[in-house]
């Protein structure tokens, strides 16, 4: 059986081009969304899903009213293989019930990949170059050692509040906290 899926991102987009599509190819159920693609709660595509059987196809206008990104669009399609599904998109005309349709997919799979450790190798080096220039990354520390010594003082003698002594640095609490937990660590070498 072909089930069609269709989806806009926002409310003032229309379904009618896809819906009409999906119906001149034979989609005998359409199922749709109203939402951003980057929502993981589409209740359309989750009903979609429960309703497969063995042998149906799942038709789309586009691929990428099916999957948020590649990553998420792959992973979609390795489950409808894994339930003996199949997809069809009209646009790229991908139909993975063939043989070709099934590779195009498995190199747009090998590709992202491929992109994915591009992109943690070249982040990967830039941290090392930035450490090798004394950078270390992270946020900057909201009081420089002399207010947070400051800071820690104040508590400890006991002479103002929590809130107060926040206060008088423009801290959180939070903030606070944490530079008590990190003091309190390096005095008993926790790490």
């Amino acid at each position: 059986m072909l089930i069609g899926y269709a989806r806009v991102s926002t409310d003032d987009q229309n379904l009618d081009l896809q819906r009409d599509a999906l119906k001149s190819v034979g989609c005998e159920r359409i199922f749709e969304d109203t939402m951003s693609g980057a929502n993981a709660d589409r209740v359309g595509l989750a009903e979609l899903m429960n309703v497969l059987r063995v042998g149906d196809t799942v038709v789309v206008w586009r691929l990428d009213r099916l999957g948020r990104s590649l990553k998420n669009l792959i992973q979609l399609v390795d489950c409808l293989e894994t339930a003996k599904v199949g997809l069809r998109s009209l646009q790229e005309n991908i139909d993975t019930n063939s043989s070709g349709g099934r590779l195009v997919f498995h190199l747009f799979g090998a590709l992202a990949e491929f992109e994915h450790n591009l992109v943690r190798e070249r982040t990967q080096a830039g941290l090392v170059a930035a450490r090798a220039r004394g950078r270390m990354g992270g946020r900057p520390k909201r009081l420089n050692p002399t207010k947070r010594a400051l800071a820690l003082k104040l508590h400890h003698e006991r002479n103002h509040t929590i809130e107060e002594i926040c206060k008088m640095m423009d801290i959180s609490k939070s903030t606070l906290y944490n530079y008590l937990d990190k003091a309190d660590s390096d005095v008993t070498g926790i790490a």
